[in-house]
């Protein structure tokens, strides 16, 4: 097996369960040392655990991305610990209160928003200017597939997919020839604690729902999106940038 990013260092958010724990595992599976950053303590630290014990390499912070003192402090950490920053996956989110537009909470679109979009700004903002440093990188924004459609009650989540993919595209741009690739993936309905602290995999008619949107009737698990993500910041996709790359079961064909 090529193990692709050996000494190299890569950042990923919301990496204490789900989707960024999965990519964490992977990437330290592949040889990097992982800066693990989420603001729940008990999944970050349980993740540098499990990496510890196949031997990878790993590094709990505890950072909240809508606060950019925090989001600064991860990317430091990175140098300090590692001496780089090679290869970002931003993945934290939250999927916020379900209701007609109309009717939706403003605190729960600002907080919506403030994780899920400007989180998405502050990360590339900080690894940016590291990666400029280190003389190139690669960044991989968590969009959704809610970030190329819409979908009912969802106002605010899909405001910010929609957003980050075009964060990412305007980015990936300007550091095209910067040595920096920046691209995005979009998932489908993954089973990760997201779904499951909604409700939505407990209750079957509604879990039933979410399967048949999806051509492939069933759910994605979250190695089948780390799996791209490594993809994305490897050397074999040198020449992709700019992209939103849906993994979605098929869901956007219909």
């Amino acid at each position: 097996m090529v193990v692709r990013f050996t000494d190299k260092v890569a950042l990923v958010t919301g990496a204490g369960s789900g989707i960024g724990q999965a990519t964490a595992f992977a990437f330290a599976h592949d040889g990097a040392n992982v800066i693990v950053a989420d603001v729940n303590v008990e999944g970050g630290e349980q993740t540098v655990r499990l990496i510890e014990e196949f031997g990878g390499k790993a590094t709990f912070v505890s950072c909240d991305v809508a606060e950019p003192i925090q989001v600064e402090a991860a990317v430091d950490r990175a140098v300090s610990k590692y001496g780089r920053l090679d290869y970002a996956f931003n993945n934290a989110g939250i999927g916020g209160a379900q209701a007609l537009t109309g009717d939706y909470p403003v605190e729960s679109w600002n907080k919506v928003i403030a994780i899920n979009l400007s989180g998405v700004f502050l990360c590339m903002k900080y690894e940016i200017q590291q990666m400029l440093k280190n003389g190139g990188g690669a960044i991989v924004n968590n969009a959704s597939i809610l970030g190329v459609v819409g979908f009912q009650t969802a106002a605010a989540y899909v405001a910010a997919k929609h957003g980050v993919i075009g964060l990412t595209q305007t980015a990936a741009n300007e550091y095209a020839t910067q040595g920096i690739r920046i691209n995005a993936v979009c998932p489908g309905f993954i089973k990760t604690p997201m779904l499951e602290n909604a409700g939505l995999l407990d209750n079957k008619p509604m879990y039933d729902t979410l399967v048949n949107l999806h051509p492939i009737h069933r759910l994605g698990e979250p190695n089948e999106i780390a799996a791209p993500v490594l993809w994305l910041c490897s050397t074999e996709a040198s020449f992709v940038t700019g992209i939103a790359m849906l993994v979605d079961g098929g869901y956007t064909t219909q």
